[in-house]
């Protein structure tokens, strides 16, 4: 308990749950940090696929970048009028499932929650891809760092909402500010810097249409707008009025990130700044304009630490969609558990793991990562979109054609967006989310199914006529003659006039022992002695048990488990754990009831 005090902080009460909300500044700095951190990496990602056609096909990158901007602000529409209408949260799931049925809905909160842990996987790699481009001595230790950063913010995230927000608002605010004075510095610089030529580059890909190349630089560039649903799913997060704040919390976002993706895109094409798998299209824009001085080192800084609590905006998502599906009783009902600081803890400790778990599979590689990121969120979009549509028409009234519109719009211009990106990304990968998808659809499906099967059989509506057990047979399994044993034979004897102590025979000179021990201190409690040529001691104690089972079939029979409790936990590795094995076996047996009576031991 003292560990987790000081890695967690003391336990907030439920009642102070409102003190824990998030304001418009801090909420921006909580929800959109996936989003601006993209700004990081976008270009970058566009320009690795425009170099595989040349020198030619690079003066489309700033044309690229408009068309992703235009998207934003098309997607950051519709989600706006998402959060009027949906102030409860839950996003892209809620508004599928409520308006185009449970499969849709599955299928957008599937998506969604496989984009947020490979939102943490992406962010932290980038993010120590920006330190390892300013320090490549770090190169070789990249795996560790990014392990390292996972268990730092899911310990932070652990700490709760509002603090996590303090933490994270000066690096979200700090990263904003500096490429915000990278841009006005890359614009005062060109006054007296014009640009250049692109040296001469020959593609690789001579077999591909052009065509093709754009499309993959710009399904690779919409990595940009992964996280802008964020805030749609945290609506509650937000002080009151929530939906108000939430609103003007996303169009801050989209406007600042507009405003930075354009402007590293213009500024990156103007200094003919190219791809280095050893140092970022950022980091190389920063060198050109301020030169490796303290500015420099800062941009850098900033970089990297936004993008590794980029991160955050999935530890903030993942758990509060879990918990909405688990309310729903599609996945684990675990999920909706709050922990000591009010966050949906389970959900936390899951994203950290899976998130984990992935970075060593793709050993930290932010482009080995970047062809399964978006192909998750544009699902989400397109389905959230379609669902806004019908509720639209559903509702009916005044500016449901406007709002019909704008949400039809962002769903045909999802749609096709994520055609490209599935179809261009196929190959590299994200097959894999197209893949996992609908096997975690079908995961969600089977809990559903088992959680209704537990409902039905649990329930009182079936029950007309309550009987009484015919019989009630208590068997005490021991091990020697011993005082745990004389307590399990009290509490036997409370219970039942029918109690049998089991003793199984694995030494015979052992069991004539016991024999002498018992007609002294059995209290009148019989001793069955069971054979057992194979030295087993749990399968002639369940063949007797359900020989009695057999013999009164409307009964029930009670084993009653001697137990002593060592004073130290390490104590229990010096014992064996039989009675822990015994009630683990019959707990799946029907009829059957398993007790234990503990015998403490002094230390």
């Amino acid at each position: 308990m003292s560990i987790k005090s000081f890695l967690i902080g003391s336990p907030i009460e439920t009642v102070h749950e409102k003190h824990e909300r998030l304001s418009k500044v801090m909420g921006l700095a909580v929800f959109s940090s996936d989003a601006l951190s993209s700004v990081a990496y976008g270009t970058e990602e566009i320009l690795f696929a425009l170099v595989l056609g040349g020198a030619a096909l690079l003066n489309d990158l700033v044309p690229i970048a408009v068309a992703i901007v235009i998207l934003v602000a098309i997607v950051a529409t519709s989600y706006y009028q998402t959060i009027r209408e949906y102030p409860s949260g839950g996003g892209a799931y809620v508004v599928a499932k409520d308006n185009l049925g449970d499969y849709p809905g599955l299928i957008a909160g599937s998506a969604l929650l496989i984009d947020y842990v490979l939102t943490v996987t992406v962010s932290v790699a980038a993010g120590i891809a920006a330190i390892t481009s300013a320090f490549p001595v770090l190169l070789s230790h990249t795996v560790l760092l990014c392990l390292l950063s996972i268990l730092v913010i899911t310990i932070i995230n652990l700490r709760g909402v509002r603090e996590s927000g303090k933490i994270f608002s000066f690096p979200v605010y700090l990263f904003i500010g500096s490429i915000l004075l990278l841009i006005g510095a890359s614009f005062l610089k060109s006054f007296s810097a014009p640009p250049v030529q692109y040296q001469e580059l020959k593609g690789t890909v001579s077999n591909v249409l052009p065509i093709f190349i754009i499309l993959r630089a710009f399904a690779s560039g919409c990595s940009t707008l992964t996280g802008i649903e964020a805030v749609s799913n945290g609506v509650r997060a937000f002080k009151p009025p929530e939906a108000r704040n939430a609103g003007i919390t996303l169009v801050w976002m989209a406007l600042i990130l507009g405003i930075m993706t354009l402007g590293i895109a213009y500024f990156a094409h103007y200094y003919r700044i190219l791809p280095n798998e050893n140092e970022t299209v950022l980091s190389q824009l920063a060198r050109t304009v301020f030169s490796k001085g303290v500015i420099y080192y800062t941009i850098q800084f900033a970089t990297s630490l936004v993008l590794i609590l980029a991160a955050n905006t999935s530890y903030q998502d993942f758990p509060r969609l879990s918990s909405i599906m688990a309310g729903d009783r599609y996945l684990p009902r675990q999920l909706m558990n709050r922990g000591d600081k009010l966050v949906f803890s389970n959900g936390i400790l899951i994203l950290g793991f899976l998130s984990a778990l992935l970075i060593m599979l793709f050993r930290g590689e932010t482009h080995l990562l970047i062809p399964l990121y978006a192909v998750g969120v544009f699902t989400a979009f397109t389905l959230s979109q379609a669902g806004m549509v019908r509720h639209w028409i559903k509702r009916g009234g005044k500016g449901w054609l406007r709002g019909s519109v704008i949400n039809g719009a962002g769903m045909v211009t999802t749609a096709v967006v994520l055609l490209i990106i599935a179809a261009e990304k196929f190959s590299h990968g994200a097959w894999i989310v197209l893949i996992a998808i609908p096997c975690l659809v079908l995961v969600t499906r089977k809990v559903h199914n088992h959680y209704l099967s537990v409902a039905q059989q649990l329930s009182m509506e079936c029950i007309t006529d309550i009987k009484e057990f015919g019989h009630h047979s208590v068997i005490v399994p021991v091990s020697g003659m011993q005082q745990a044993v004389l307590g399990a034979i009290k509490y036997s004897k409370a219970l039942s006039d029918d109690v049998v102590a089991v003793y199984v025979c694995l030494d015979t000179v052992e069991t004539e022992k016991m024999k002498g021990k018992w007609d002294k201190f059995c209290m009148g409690v019989p001793l069955v002695i069971l054979e057992s040529p194979y030295r087993s001691v749990v399968e002639p104690l369940i063949d007797y048990i359900d020989e009695i089972r057999n013999r009164y079939k409307d009964g029930v029979v009670t084993v009653v488990l001697p137990e002593f409790v060592p004073s130290k936990w390490w104590h229990h590795l010096l014992h064996n754990q039989t009675a822990l094995f015994i009630k683990g076996v019959l707990l799946f047996k029907k009829g059957v009831v398993s007790t234990s009576v503990p015998f403490h031991l002094r230390g």
